[in-house]
């Protein structure tokens, strides 16, 4: 009986040990507060993978820059401090230049576009070339279509950006593109409301959600629907962490940040219409029909420009360019 009970005790040890090995906490970082798009993917993520693996793994959200910016939570995936991110394309420059394909200005008419070619195997492209940089890409969810606002005068075309002092990412492409149209651009981390009130910047350019969320209409007059650049989140895991996961694990990871980021992509597109209805009643002044060719001229010249020289992101870009024609 003694040796019976001895053997029992030995395998509910074994069970115990068995189970904490497989159980994990996945720190997930994200630099916007809750209810904006990056924190809409991570929190659907948190649902299902909880939810798939029984309760084994589960992930605990670090948002509104609790960890730091997006460059630097990009740095503590790279150590494997932080597992997982969902971080805007353009602070991906300095790690990858091929991320600054995807943020080519005009590139993408539509959705429909955007989803074959991210979706498919020039997406994927872009998606494995990050592993040089210690990071490993899962899929693409949706920051959106970026537009411009300020709050010095309405812009029809170039000639009114010209001299505009306007915010943008810590990206040399997103610098470029704003050089080019007349303006000022000023790389500032996230947030800049206060920014923006205190008139250090005139204006920003983001997607529609971000003047809601982040209540842009309480302190700038002027929006322009230029819709210059498609602004992906590019769903990202340590590559350390990814390669000591088993093979069930990863597809679990794979499959439900998948799910994640096409619900938050449906969830996104599906707003948009009242937003922009919303943003009028709030008091945006907006330019609906802005002159696009005028733009799209002064930004023509970027693609032979040293941004785009390496080999590799020169090929990529001319492939999706004549995919989106």
């Amino acid at each position: 009986m003694r040796k019976l009970f001895t053997l029992l005790l030995v395998l509910g040890f074994i069970c115990s040990a068995a189970a904490t090995t497989f159980a994990m906490t996945i720190k997930l970082g994200v630099v916007t507060k809750p209810g904006s798009a990056q924190n809409i993917v991570a929190e659907k993520f948190k649902e299902l993978i909880e939810q798939q693996s029984n309760g084994e793994i589960k992930v605990k959200i670090f948002h509104s820059k609790s960890i730091g910016n997006e460059t630097e939570i990009l740095q503590q995936i790279q150590m494997n401090t932080v597992q997982m991110g969902v971080i805007t394309g353009g602070p991906f420059d300095t790690f990858d230049p091929i991320v600054r394909v995807i943020n080519y200005p005009f590139l993408f008419k539509d959705y429909e576009q955007v989803d074959r070619i991210l979706d498919g195997s020039l997406g994927a492209q872009i998606l494995k070339s990050l592993e040089g940089s210690n990071l490993k890409g899962l899929c693409f969810s949706e920051n959106g279509f970026r537009n411009l606002t300020n709050s010095r005068r309405p812009v029809k075309g170039s000639k009114d950006i010209k001299g505009l002092k306007i915010r943008v990412m810590a990206s040399a492409l997103h610098k470029a593109i704003w050089q080019a149209l007349g303006a000022n651009p000023t790389p500032m981390p996230w947030p800049i409301y206060t920014e923006l009130e205190q008139r250090v910047i005139d204006g920003q350019e983001n997607p529609l959600w971000v003047m809601e969320v982040y209540k842009f209409y309480e302190i700038q007059k002027y929006m322009t629907l230029t819709r210059h650049v498609y602004s992906p989140h590019i769903d990202v895991a340590s590559l350390i962490w990814w390669n000591k996961l088993d093979f069930k694990t990863k597809k679990m990871i794979q499959t439900t940040m998948y799910a994640a980021a096409v619900y938050q992509r449906q969830d996104n597109r599906s707003k948009n219409a009242q937003r922009l209805e919303f943003l009028k009643e709030k008091g945006f002044i907006i330019e609906d029909n802005p002159d696009i060719a005028d733009l799209r001229s002064k930004v023509d010249g970027l693609k032979d420009m040293d941004l785009y020289k390496k080999p590799k992101v020169q090929a990529l870009l001319v492939k999706i360019m004549a995919a989106t024609k």
